[in-house]
């Protein structure tokens, strides 16, 4: 950076440049010429008076300029200073000094030096992010007694710890601390958090911890927050946090631990302990009451439910990607004694032994505010009874990817509160249904059914579920019913009724064997997105059976379901506010119709028998609303793809650099089709009649030609035996 003296000094010189006074005397005729000259030195006093301030406002703007040009690429904003990425070698020194905020991340700093922020003291927030920094001044911070905020992190600070916690210790002040990825041990951590009282917020994520005791975060009484995640740790000695008592947030996640026994943190509100190898979570017993909202155990290697404390605040439980699974019915347990495991915990010369209830863990946890619930990902091959009616709060609940085989509604379970249910990727092939039970589905508005064994669900399942917007049915074997299905009916469920679903606004049926559909499937529902897809023969050749929602589809999925040109009823007129339609993986020659006011926004005719490219009017028609078309994967002829120009322009064609055509038995992508006419398709548009009397006209004279030679040669030969036979006279 260039500095400031050094782009000023011209400007300075060019303000001190006086006129050089004239030497000897001036010749007689100019004698006159003094009485004028006298008379400005009279009023140069004057002069000077009126015209300093001028010159001092010129010499600031003149010094403002220049100070601009050191700053170089840094933004000021007020009191925010930005100088991130500007390749700095030192902090820059001519910056304004009321400055609250300095950025100077991404700059190859390597050193910062005791006197680099002497100029900046009423810093409150530094960041120093990813400056190469491997020495921090022992008075690097003498002066920035302001100083709340300070972010170090991604830098080398383990080269010369020691010396960086000697400059850390001068910040009496500092209440938020970022050293993460400096590759720092929890000895070096200790060091420098030691004597740091008024921090708030540490962040040690992606270092080299590996085990931690009371001594590293020792007298950090007013920590909230503490992110340890992406470390090695492997091991937490009892009494690690306990001098935390305002720590309310502590993440642990991507490390070691194999597990967490006699859990006591009830200060806690979060704890993030995902992508460990945990096998077990046992909070501690007793009736404390615990503040914990949210626990994060996914990605670990849970075997059992977790044992939760007694008394809490849990309202969001994630255990997704575990091992878990309910095991009760599995065995023959004829005494509780059987039941039960036994840990026998060693802290120091303590002893103490937990007994544990493994097929009923939950039954002792508070589930009381729980509202959200994922248990996605295990082995949970059934719910045990009153399981679900613990959690009267709960509104979302995920139990996809396990290997459920039956699901029992009963009254309050699922609850009431239940908004969004997934059952998706199980081996479900019966949902039972309590006999009378009304209203079990009263608030669900999400239900995913997709990926299971089902031929049908309970009638009137559906009916109870007033407020159900999105529905996902697919892929499995289930059949449409003729007729709304009777509510009494007995016997196993073998076919599905969505008839006057008032509030169904999203339906999927990809994949589920459908036969053609019956008259009026979806008669009294409000859908807006329907998925048809992989259903051959549904539509048996008509759209009629879509009738009733085609004005109020905006997305309609029909790939892969053996749709052809011959098709008569395969226009889309009708379709008023269809936005997306998926064509994907069919049989089309030509180009559906779309007619009317039909105003399309993305089109996908992928994987179709198109050979060629939609002509002018139905591209024009096309372009007045489509954003996005897929067109490659299909056959075109390279001498049928001109007259499309209104889709070419812009980026309508999402994948234009995939689409390919055939061009005399090569295939060859419409990017790099030459402009105009290729010379090979030249040919093919000649008119046939005058090809084949192109053709034909050589032969005939060619044959005319060699009856002519005949005759002549044969002429008088012929001639004489014919008129010997004829008894002609002839004179020779």
């Amino acid at each position: 950076m260039p500095h400031r003296k050094d782009v000023a000094q011209p400007r300075v010189r060019l303000l001190s440049r006086r006129p050089e006074p004239r030497r000897g005397c001036a010749p007689p005729s100019r004698l006159r010429l003094r009485e004028p000259a006298a008379l400005e030195m009279e009023f140069l006093p004057l002069w000077l008076c009126l015209g300093f301030p001028f010159l001092t406002v010129d010499w600031r703007s003149r010094s403002v300029t220049a100070t601009a040009a050191s700053q170089r690429g840094c933004k000021l904003v007020g009191g925010d200073t930005d100088c991130r990425g500007q390749s700095l070698a030192s902090v820059p020194s001519s910056l304004p000094p009321h400055a609250r905020t300095l950025i100077l991340d991404a700059n190859p700093l390597k050193t910062l030096w005791n006197h680099s922020l002497q100029a900046y003291p009423l810093l409150e927030s530094l960041s120093l992010h990813s400056c190469h920094l491997e020495r921090i001044g022992r008075g690097a911070f003498q002066e920035q007694g302001h100083l709340r905020s300070l972010v170090l992190g991604d830098n080398c600070l383990s080269e010369n710890y020691k010396e960086t916690a000697a400059a850390l210790h001068t910040l009496p002040g500092l209440q938020r601390l970022d050293l993460s990825g400096n590759s720092l041990t929890e000895d070096m951590a200790a060091l420098m958090l030691q004597n740091l009282s008024s921090l708030q917020s540490v962040s040690l994520a992606r270092n080299t911890l590996m085990r931690l005791d009371d001594s590293v975060f020792q007298g950090l009484e007013r920590l909230r927050e503490l992110d340890l995640q992406r470390n090695y740790i492997f091991e937490i000695e009892g009494g690690a946090f306990d001098g935390l008592t305002e720590l309310r947030h502590l993440n642990l996640a991507y490390n070691n631990l194999p597990c967490i026994v006699d859990f006591g943190l009830t200060q806690l509100q979060s704890l993030n302990v995902s992508h460990n190898v945990l096998e077990w979570f046992l909070a501690a017993g007793g009736e404390a009451a615990f503040e914990l909202e949210t626990l994060d155990l996914s990605h670990n290697q849970l075997l059992f439910f977790p044992l939760l404390p007694q008394y809490s605040k849990l309202h969001t439980l994630l255990l997704r990607d575990n091992n878990m699974g309910f095991y009760r019915d599995l065995y023959n347990t004829s005494s509780p004694k059987e039941m039960v495991a036994q840990f026998l915990l060693v802290d120091g010369n303590v002893t103490n032994i937990t007994t544990v209830n493994l097929w009923e863990e939950f039954s002792s946890s508070d589930l009381a505010d729980l509202r959200f619930l994922d248990m996605s990902q295990n082995q949970f091959q059934y719910l045990p009874d009153g399981f679900l009616r613990k959690m009267p709060s709960l509104s979302h609940l995920n139990l996809n990817q396990n290997c459920l085989m039956t699901l029992h509604i009963r009254e309050h379970e699922p609850p009431g509160a239940l908004t969004e249910l997934d059952l998706s990727h199980n081996q479900l092939s019966e949902l039972h249904l309590t006999p009378g039970l009304a209203s079990c589905l009263g608030s669900l508005r999400l239900f995913n059914l997709s990926s299971n064994q089902l031929l049908g669900v309970p009638p009137g399942l559906f009916a109870n579920a007033r407020n159900i917007t999105t529905l996902d049915m697919s892929h499995n074997q289930i059949s449409l019913c003729p007729l709304p299905a009777a509510l009494d009916r007995v016997g196993p469920p073998s076919c599905v009724d969505f008839r006057n679903m008032a509030s169904l606004r999203s339906l999927s049926l990809e994949g589920c064997g459908l036969g053609a559909l019956p008259d009026c499937p979806f008669q009294g529902t409000s859908l807006t997105s329907l998925d048809l897809s992989s259903n051959w023969g549904v539509l048996n050749g008509t759209l009629t059976p879509l009738r009733d929602v085609a004005p109020m589809l905006q997305v309609l999925s029909l790939r892969n379901m053996g749709l052809h040109s011959n098709f008569m009823a395969l226009d889309f007129s009708g379709f008023g506010n269809l936005r997306d339609l998926d064509l994907s993986g069919n049989c089309l020659t030509t180009f559906p119709r779309f007619g009317g006011s039909l105003a399309l926004e993305t089109l996908d005719l992928r994987r179709n028998s198109l050979t060629a490219l939609p002509q002018k009017a139905v591209s024009e028609q096309l372009a007045r609303g489509l954003r996005t078309i897929y067109l490659s994967q299909n056959p075109y002829d390279c001498c049928g793809v001109d007259g499309w120009g209104a889709l070419q322009h812009g980026r309508t064609v999402a994948d234009w650099a995939t689409v390919t055509c055939n061009l005399s038995s090569k295939i060859i992508r419409l990017a790099e089709l030459p402009r105009g006419v290729p010379q090979d398709c030249k040919w093919e548009r000649l008119d046939l009649g005058l090809l084949y009397l192109v053709l034909i006209l050589p032969s005939c004279l060619t044959l005319l030609v060699a009856c002519t030679l005949i005759v002549l040669t044969f002429r008088k030969p012929l001639l004489q035996v014919i008129k010997s036979r004829c008894h002609w006279s002839s004179v020779y």
